[in-house]
């Protein structure tokens, strides 16, 4: 009895007694593997969140481990639980085998679609500074990460402010100006402004013209971008779409000037509209261009004073009876001189709007002045329904004997009694028998220009009638020089024939 009064007395501390009516020792594994048992499945969270600290204390960042945890319960009536250490530290173990990644803290800068990440603010305000630097070469202007007031969340954006205005801020605020000090400051810088010499040449304003987000992130460490590649992602000058609009005086090689590319490169965007390098462009066409632009534009307005010969506006004079095809130069222009001071906004290298400010007029322009109708000449239209174009304008095989080799017009066979309209307004000069037009009229129109219908079956208007445009006028036959049953139709400016489908 003493024996087994000494063993129970040492055992005991090691050894739990359990009921057998419920589990109440729990197994621990962690990716299959057993890592300790315990009593409690509410202290395997305890061990779990110590292991974890223990991890997170020696990374660098935010860590993710992916494993997979099971409990499995027994009851028993003699059982030992591990010690909570133990578990912990092989808990720690198997985490350590798995670990996923360790995700780095980055400022992730987005610029449009483009994005990159950076190790600290500083190399974000580095990075921003070399865009900006080229186009402040005195370092005039402060780049400044301030909170986006247009975000909900937590957003970072550039505000780009002069440096001077900053030390003026911070000087105001020890020494403030107020009151009539204030009056004569503002009375001092307007004087300053009427001289040529109150002006401050150079760069006004300046800013970024792209928004710019900064936000905190988490990433994988192989997403980190260098600062030295970063500046050379975001200032590098990457081809983009674009669309130009034509300009008068404008070719496809001066296009390509403009835009930094070649006519082979517009050509190949634009296969639809300019085929080949003669194609025919007019001012107003939009055509697509690929044009070198870097990630981060900087927008900058420049104070600049220049000399310059200039134009002056162009003047005219409406006249109310002439059309406006029709004009007449009264007075041609002289360039004048002047001295310029003039604020101009450039985007990167691009000069995009210019405002005079100062103006010195040496000499004055003399205006060209311009004599221009305001009518809208009349405009002609097929003078029948359907029809085949059976022969057109010019040369041809004389098909009829005594038909010309030389066509004065167009011819749409058509069966005789088609109606026939007067493909514009005017007053109708002749009206009857044509010798090889067989009955034939003709319509002399406001502008001078004249139509022919010639072939005609039955003449419907007579000499002197007035007819609008589409209004009938004939039908249509087989008279005269004829090889079948068609509508013949010219188009005479100053008594000469055109070819009608230029005027159609």
């Amino acid at each position: 009895m003493l024996v087994t009064a000494l063993l129970v007395f040492m055992v005991v501390p090691a050894i739990s007694l359990f009921s057998e009516d419920k589990n109440n020792l729990f197994s621990v594994f962690i990716d299959g593997s057993l890592v300790g048992r315990v009593s409690d499945p509410a202290s395997v969270d305890r061990m779990v969140v110590n292991a974890r600290r223990k991890l997170a204390r020696e990374a660098n960042g935010l860590l993710l481990i992916d494993y997979d945890m099971v409990l499995s319960g027994s009851s028993v009536i003699f059982g030992q639980a591990d010690d909570e250490e133990a578990v912990t530290e092989n808990i720690y173990q198997a985490f350590s085998q798995s670990i996923a990644r360790t995700k780095q803290p980055v400022y992730e800068i987005k610029i449009n679609e483009f994005t990159v990440n950076l190790r600290s603010s500083d190399e974000v305000l580095e990075l921003l500074n070399q865009s900006k630097n080229k186009y402040d070469e005195n370092n005039e202007y402060t780049v400044e990460i301030v909170l986006d007031p247009t975000r909900e969340l937590n957003v970072l954006t550039t505000h780009v402010v002069k440096t001077a205005d900053l030390l003026k801020e911070q000087e105001d605020a020890i020494f403030p100006s107020a009151g009539a000090i204030r009056k004569l400051d503002q009375i001092y810088e307007e004087a300053r402004n009427q001289t040529l010499e109150g002006f401050d040449f150079g760069v006004k304003d300046l800013t970024f013209g792209e928004n710019v987000e900064v936000v905190r992130a988490y990433v994988d460490s192989d997403q980190i971008t260098t600062l030295e590649d970063a500046i050379a992602e975001v200032t590098k000058k990457e081809e983009k779409d674009t669309i130009y609009e034509v300009e008068a005086g404008d070719s496809l090689s001066v296009i390509a000037q403009k835009n930094g590319t070649t006519i082979e490169n517009i050509i190949s965007m634009n296969r639809e509209t300019i085929p080949n390098a003669t194609a025919m462009i007019r001012p107003g066409d939009m055509i697509k261009v690929m044009v070198p632009k870097p990630e981060l534009s900087v927008v900058r307005t420049e104070e600049i004073y220049y000399e310059e010969n200039y134009e002056a506006e162009v003047q005219y004079i409406e006249n109310d009876e002439w059309y406006t095809n029709h004009q007449e130069i009264k007075q041609e222009p002289v360039a004048g001189f002047r001295k310029v001071v003039a604020d101009i906004i450039y985007r990167n290298d691009d000069a995009i709007s210019k405002n005079i400010i100062y103006e010195n007029i040496v000499a004055e322009a003399v205006p060209k002045i311009i004599e221009r109708g305001t009518q809208i000449p009349p405009t002609f239209l097929k003078p029948i329904s359907g029809g085949r174009l059976s022969s057109r304008f010019g040369k041809r095989k004389a098909p009829t004997r005594g038909a010309s080799t030389f066509h004065k017009g167009i011819d749409w066979a058509t069966p005789v009694g088609t109606s026939v309209v007067a493909s514009s307004g005017g007053t109708v000069i002749r009206a009857g028998w044509g010798s090889g037009y067989g009955y034939c009229v003709y319509i002399e129109h406001p502008d001078g220009k004249v139509t022919r219908y010639g072939h005609l079956s039955k003449i419907l208007v007579k000499n002197g009638q007035s007819v609008n445009q589409g209004e009938k006028i004939a039908l249509s036959g087989n008279t005269g020089i004829s090889s079948g049953p068609h509508l013949h139709f010219e188009i005479l400016v100053n008594g000469v024939q055109v070819n009608p489908l230029n005027y159609l």
